[in-house]
């Protein structure tokens, strides 16, 4: 008589690919929709609408605010709630707000809203509605996968998850200059608010979750729970801080690399989509070389993908300073591709082996909040250097600041991330 073979983890078992097949999209979708409109849609409307180009920075900025407050409040709520309604609201609330956004810039450019107050207040407002319900989908995604998979396996796998977000945020411009330039400048917002709705809906019938995340162990005494100031945590805290210093360069160089496009090749409007829409498909491209040949075959720790994409990024920020040419423009972009590609699933898995089973989703929602805080400042290293100090400014700060990342990762993090935990035990999640 045989034995019986251990469940499997992770991808080798059918059901989990599929559920976390879908969990990548999802977060594919997310991360192309929040891109392409800072990046590829908003810049060239703005100045059509005749809005200021700190206007196009503030509107992300409280969505990013309010993002970074709500992600860590969801990810609290996916230990209560279940992972699988938390994914689906946030997907929802995503779906609502992109529509709401459409329909507000369509309103403002067939003229029936003249204001530019009352344009930016209804994009201000659809916006505002991401940032309080769509934050939820990413914090459940990734606790999702981290109860789901053994420890020396959960790198690889929140590496494939966030490459979703990665990839998508590159890749969202280019779907917009490409979707755009054939069907009109809105059309991608619609059509990112449909794909949205639709996986709102499979995550919520589909998504397998017959057993709930484990539940935190009260303090009754204080009245607090385990994982309440866990931000302060001494194992959780650097990697927030490399966290919100990512979001902060990135969303400087997403945010300012449209407008360099325009000035630098001497295009505007709609026309600067053909420019952009290809440099941001090699960056695509950079973030799936990531994905798909330098994590899962050189194995890199968590620490070296941090302060290897740190210094790729870096790269692509200085690149970016010197040049009017297109094509080092478009080489830019791929190291961006590659740098996003590689830190992100560094920090995101690093935090996920840093705390036990039981906080899965606390830490989840800590990495999403310190990924939104960036974007909340960026818009001022951003647009309003870019427009006030120098053009070169923010690309020359973010660039010198990811040095410093780096070098901050390298002093900080451990080589080999190894955390025991008796109770970790993933198999039980079905």
């Amino acid at each position: 008589m045989t034995d019986t073979p251990p469940p499997q983890l992770g991808r080798d078992r059918p059901d989990r690919r599929g559920a976390f097949r879908l969990l990548f999209f999802a977060l594919l979708a997310v991360g192309a929709g929040n891109t392409m409109l800072v990046s590829a849609i908003l810049p060239p409307l703005s100045r059509d609408l005749g809005l200021p180009d700190w206007m196009a920075g503030a509107i992300f900025s409280l969505s990013a605010a309010l993002w970074a407050i709500t992600s860590s409040f969801w990810g609290r709520k996916s230990n209560d709630w279940g992972r699988r309604p938390v994914a689906a609201l946030g997907m929802l609330g995503f779906s609502v707000s992109m529509l709401l956004f459409g329909t507000s810039a369509a309103l403002a450019m067939a003229g029936y809203l003249q204001s530019s107050l009352v344009i930016f207040i209804c994009l201000l407002a659809s916006r505002t509605l991401f940032g309080l319900f769509g934050s939820g989908t990413n914090p459940a995604a990734q606790a999702y996968i981290a109860d789901r998979t053994s420890r020396d396996k959960r790198t690889e796998e929140i590496a494939s998850l966030t490459s979703g977000f990665s990839f998508g945020a590159v890749a969202g411009p280019a779907f917009a200059a490409a979707a755009g330039a054939v069907f009109g400048l809105l059309t991608p917002v619609f059509m990112i608010s449909a794909a949205a709705a639709v996986l709102s809906f499979l995550i919520y019938t589909r998504l397998p979750e017959k057993t709930a995340p484990r539940k935190e162990a009260g303090l009754k005494s204080t009245g607090k729970k385990e994982g309440d100031g866990l931000w302060r945590d001494p194992r959780v805290m650097p990697y927030l801080i490399f966290a919100v210093g990512l979001s902060v360069v990135t969303g400087v160089l997403t945010q300012t690399f449209a407008f360099a496009i325009m000035d630098k090749i001497g295009v505007d409007g709609a026309e600067a989509m053909q420019f952009t829409g290809p440099a941001y498909t090699v960056g695509a491209a950079g973030t799936l070389i990531s994905q798909l040949v330098i994590i899962p075959r050189l194995k890199m720790t968590n620490r070296t993908l941090m302060v290897t994409g740190a210094l790729t990024l870096s790269v692509g920020a200085f690149l970016i300073v010197p040049t009017n040419e297109f094509a080092v423009l478009v080489l830019a972009q791929f190291f961006v591709g590659i740098g996003q590609g590689l830190a992100r699933p560094g920090f995101s898995s690093g935090a996920s082996l840093s705390v036990g089973s039981s906080l899965q989703g606390n830490v989840a929602g800590l990495v999403i909040s310190a990924n939104g805080t960036g974007f909340i400042v960026s818009p001022f290293f951003g647009p309003w250097m870019y427009e006030n100090v120098h053009q070169s400014a923010p690309f020359i700060g973010a660039g010198v600041v990811l040095v410093l990342m780096a070098i901050f990762a390298r002093r900080v993090f451990p080589a080999n991330q190894v955390y025991q935990d008796d109770d970790d035990q993933p198999e039980i999640y079905d």
